[in-house]
């Protein structure tokens, strides 16, 4: 076989993979194997599903014979198939051609620095299981079963980015795999699956120092390549592979119809304006079989239909609440009066007439939140205000959003959310605003950029930290310009509010919640008379019973609450009759 470029498709000339590599047995795309790797069809086990090496098989029917045993709940991928275009003959409404693509990282040369990222990689123990498993659901992708990290494979190995300080936490994944531990590879190769960065990090360069800390491992390890397999739309994670010196190989992969791989091979979707706060709805309802027509993607109104039975919904909020309930909730200053009156713990409020009078207030509470009367996403609030020229900015900010402003007595604690359905709490998750970590190169605003990239990729382009002047307040009340360089592992609070939408990240603390939260909580829902509402607490810690409701949402973004089953609890809810005993595995590798 002759040499291939290395850039498959692009041919960039100071890319080209040695001679040697390009005619490897990994390349080859027909004929028979030779007898070195003839052997029943080498497959690993990767604790999410099975990686099954097609360079290895006897033949297309092995391979596809192979992929169709595959377990419920898992997905297996069989890679550096030979005559892929044969194997999907043989079955197929059983399989499928992956839409990703596949890269090559030479060992042979020198590697890249991991940059600053302000994390340490090492291996994983069976200690970190847990946390492994929320990075994977998080990103929606298959976690491992219970277990494997302390059986793992001998070809797998496992690295996790932890960071410094103290707790240390966990913030990234990635998993290898030893071609020559696992079949005797004569291309002496090795892989890398399974990525995963938490979305919630302010570090920057995760995705970076774990790629590096696997080509390291293996390149330790005598290795000559580490090929991995991409989404072809991941534009990021692509730009990053070609940053660190991956160039691009002519290698397949096939994967099995199933719920999990359904995105992959349906098709693009026809509502694909959609946000991701619908489209969580729309795809749960649609794999119950429920008809799905979207009336305007933009705004998020769609109509489920099941049987005789039609909801038109806008996100969250269903024709099931009704216009009274939701005008108690749009209504912050009515919110706040209702659950006072029903001894439910509020702060102090009041509507302001005129600047002056939020000074007046300032003078009482010394520490106070502006915020318009109406509205949602965090526009126009202003949180933790201290001087008289604060809330006087703030005051004239909020009246351009809203008529009516109001100012709140400021509660200090951990924000909380709240998801109540139908009488019951199905999600709590503790809200934390943007923050970044300095790495002693990059400037405050280059810092937001990254992170607020890095927020928009992970939710769908919901969440963004605006350049604004409450960020610019935030970073200069911290003593920063957004020119200055941030000092290594330095933490910045670069926003008050820990909205979604601002570039707050979400925390699932639904385990631990407190009884007289979760109380507090679903009585709130019964005074306002709400089937669905999301509730901002602010508490001292989810698992104490002090708190001070602060507001109700009465369409609260539904997705970014994994692992909770925010979705399906809603289509339970309209649609009792297509409950599910048993829910399969969510996600995508």
């Amino acid at each position: 076989m002759t040499a291939i470029a290395a850039d498959y498709g692009r041919s960039p000339p100071e890319a080209s993979l040695p001679a040697a590599e390009a005619g490897g047995l990994s390349l080859q795309q027909w004929g028979a194997p030779p007898r070195a790797v003839r052997r029943r069809a080498a497959t690993v086990d990767c604790g999410w599903g099975r990686l099954l090496f097609g360079q290895t098989c006897d033949g297309p029917e092995q391979v596809a014979d192979r992929l169709v045993e595959e377990t419920i709940g898992e997905r297996d991928i069989a890679f550096y198939v030979r005559e892929p275009h044969v194997v999907l003959s043989i079955a197929p409404q059983a399989l499928f051609l992956d839409p990703s693509h596949a890269f090559r990282l030479d060992l042979s040369a020198a590697l890249p620095d991991e940059g600053d990222a302000a994390v340490t990689v090492r291996p994983a123990t069976p200690a970190d299981e847990s946390e492994i498993n929320r990075l994977y659901v998080s990103r929606g992708m298959v976690p491992l079963r219970d277990g494997y990290c302390a059986d793992r494979h001998p070809a797998v190995d496992i690295l996790v980015a932890e960071t410094g300080g103290e707790p240390q936490q966990l913030v990234g994944v990635v998993m290898g795999v030893d071609h020559v531990t696992a079949f005797r590879d004569p291309d002496n190769g090795s892989s890398l699956w399974a990525l995963s960065v938490d979305p919630q990090a302010a570090q920057p360069g995760i995705g970076r120092a774990l790629t590096l800390g696997l080509a390291r491992h293996m390149q330790a390890a005598g290795r000559s390549f580490m090929d991995l397999s991409v989404m072809h739309d991941n534009e990021q994670a692509i730009a990053l592979y070609r940053q660190l010196g991956f160039v691009q190989i002519p290698v397949y992969c096939i994967k099995t119809r199933n719920s999990i791989n359904q995105k992959l091979y349906i098709g693009p979707s026809p509502d694909g304006g959609l946000n991701v706060y619908a489209r969580i709805i729309v795809d749960e309802a649609r794999r119950r079989g429920i008809a799905v027509e979207v009336e305007d993607a933009a705004a998020g109104i769609f109509t489920l239909t099941h049987g005789a039975r039609s909801v038109h919904c806008r996100e969250s909020l269903s024709d099931l609440t009704t216009a009274v309930a939701m005008s108690r909730c749009d209504d912050k200053a009515l919110t706040r009066r209702l659950l006072d009156r029903a001894g439910l713990s509020v702060p102090d409020q009041t509507t302001l007439a005129a600047p002056e009078d939020a000074v007046t207030f300032l003078e009482k509470h010394r520490r106070v939140v502006v915020k318009p009367a109406r509205g949602e996403q965090g526009r126009g609030v202003f949180v933790d205000l201290r001087r008289r020229s604060e809330v006087l900015v703030a005051y004239e900010a909020a009246r351009r959003i809203a008529d009516q402003v109001i100012a709140e007595e400021f509660v200090s604690g951990e924000d909380l959310r709240i998801i109540v359905i139908d009488g019951e709490v199905v999600a709590a998750a503790i809200r934390r605003p943007a923050t970044i970590v300095g790495d002693g190169v990059h400037t405050v605003i280059e810092l937001i950029e990254k992170q607020s990239r890095r927020r928009a990729a992970a939710t769908g382009g919901e969440s963004r930290i605006p350049l604004d002047e409450e960020t610019e307040r935030c970073v200069r009340a911290a003593g920063f310009g957004f020119t200055d360089i941030l000092p290594q592992g330095e933490a910045l609070a670069v926003r008050k509010t820990a909205n979604l939408h601002t570039g707050g990240t979400i925390h699932d603390v639904t385990p631990v919640l407190h009884p007289e939260l979760a109380a507090a909580a679903v009585r709130a829902a019964e005074v306002l008379h709400m089937p669905l509402v999301g509730f901002d607490f602010i508490v001292r810690s989810p698992d104490q019973p002090h708190y001070r409701i602060i507001e109700a949402n009465e369409r609260p973004g539904l997705a970014n609450h994994e692992p909770q089953p925010t979705a399906e609890k809603f289509i339970d809810f309209l649609f009792p009759e297509t409950r599910a005993t048993k829910r399969p595995a969510r996600g995508g590798r």
